[in-house]
Formats: structure tokens, sequence, C-alpha cells
């Protein structure tokens, strides 16, 4: 049987797991429940587990940048040092047939220990190519097709799913589903809790909807999990 790789991610500033520790974090409980989820569905997948919330990828510099777009033969020792982080969180992408992200909404958007994470894994000839030259869109992705992402967000009022009374306002999702997709990273899962800064029956409810959202989604995808990923190469 095919095995699969997981890249878990969590984003959250809170180290702890809501229901579990005080003050611990919403996100972090879905991402572990999800993957929880699949490990006792597929004991056979691999996990790569980051924590970006605690240990923050280094933010872009103009050092980064010169050696981002220096051709790798050409880099030197210094540049190839401002590119190793962003090395290693590229090959963790790469590797990864199901990323699983927790992202909670901080000021209606990412928290920027999960952008400078965006930011590190955008890398031109590495997860998307560039030429000026090429007829049509000189842009095109470059990560095999057939990844998964999962967003796993909290927020602390509600209505912020497309259409609601604040979905206008949401930057969570699009904030990583557009980089992403940039890359060729097209099916995305979003699911949230809601109503954290009311703390009454309807954040319990949130909860509750999410976790069994989360159970429900993992229990399809790893019935068909030889579906779920098609490794094959994007073509430029």
């Amino acid at each position: 049987m095919q095995s699969l790789n997981i890249l878990q991610i969590d984003a959250s500033a809170r180290p702890g797991i809501s229901g579990v520790d005080p003050r611990g974090s919403h996100t972090r409980r879905l991402t572990r429940r999800f993957v929880e989820r699949w490990q006792a569905a597929r004991p056979q997948d691999s996990v790569t587990y980051r924590d970006v919330g605690q240990q923050p990828p280094s933010p872009v510099s103009s050092d980064w940048i010169a050696a981002a777009f220096t051709r790798p033969e050409r880099r030197d020792e210094a540049a190839r040092a401002q590119l190793a982080e962003s090395d290693m969180l590229v090959q963790e992408l790469l590797r990864a047939d199901l990323i699983v992200i927790g992202a909670p909404m901080y000021n209606f958007g990412l928290p920027a220990q999960l952008k400078a994470w965006v930011d590190n894994v955008v890398r031109v000839g590495v997860t998307f190519g560039f030429d000026r030259s090429r007829q049509g869109e000189p842009y095109w992705p470059m990560l095999p097709a057939g990844k998964r992402l999962f967003i796993l967000s909290s927020r602390g009022d509600y209505g912020y799913d497309p259409g609601g009374r604040l979905g206008d306002i949401n930057l969570v999702e699009r904030g990583l589903s557009v980089p992403m997709s940039y890359l060729g990273l097209t099916q995305t899962h979003s699911i949230a809790i809601e109503y954290d800064e009311f703390g009454d029956e309807r954040l319990r409810a949130s909860i509750s909807a999410a976790e069994a959202a989360v159970d429900a989604l993992v229990a399809e995808l790893a019935r068909n999990a030889a579906e779920v990923v098609e490794r094959e190469p994007v073509m430029a």
C-alpha cells in the first residue's frame, strides 16, 4: 500500500491545546485531531511536524532576496547559508502529500510567523517558474500535482465564511490558498472554530462542529487515500 507524507504546521502563538491546557490553542487542537485521526486510519503514513508559532522562520531580508534570485551555480557560501532554512522548509513542502496548517486569525489575517513560512517557500525556480520570454503567462507552478492543503483556523467572531457577514475581511484562507495555488497546490479544504471571544455555548458548539467536520473529512479521504494524491510533475 502506498504511503503518504503529512506536513503538520502549527502557527499559534499559544503553545498549549484548548480543552487540555489553560488558554490553549484551538488550531493546535484541530491539527492534532486531524493527524491523530489520520494515523489511526493509516498508520503507515509519515508525519513531519513544524511549529512556526514557537520557532518562527526568519523573515525575508535583502540578502535573502539577492541569494534567491542568484542562479544556484553562482551562489557563494554566504548566499547558500542565507537560503539554508528556506531550502529545508521547501523540501518539507515538496515531500508532503497532505499539508495540514493550523492558522489562527490575527487581525483578520495570518500570524506573522506563518506569513514568514509562506515567504520562505515561495521560491523562484524552485516552487514556481518565471521566464519573461515565455509566451503567454510568464509564471508557472512547480509543485507536483495532487497535493492537498488543509487550513484549520479559529477566529474570535462569527460569519467569516464566504458570503458571511464578515466574509470580505477574512484574509486567513486566502492568505494561504492564493500563494499555494500559485505554486500548484489547488486542492484546499478549510474548517474553522468561531466565537472564541464570546466563550459561551456558541463557542462550545462551534468546537464540536469543527471537530466533527475534521473527523468526517479524514474518514472520507482516508477511505480513498489511493486517489488523494497523484504524484505527477507540473510541466512548464
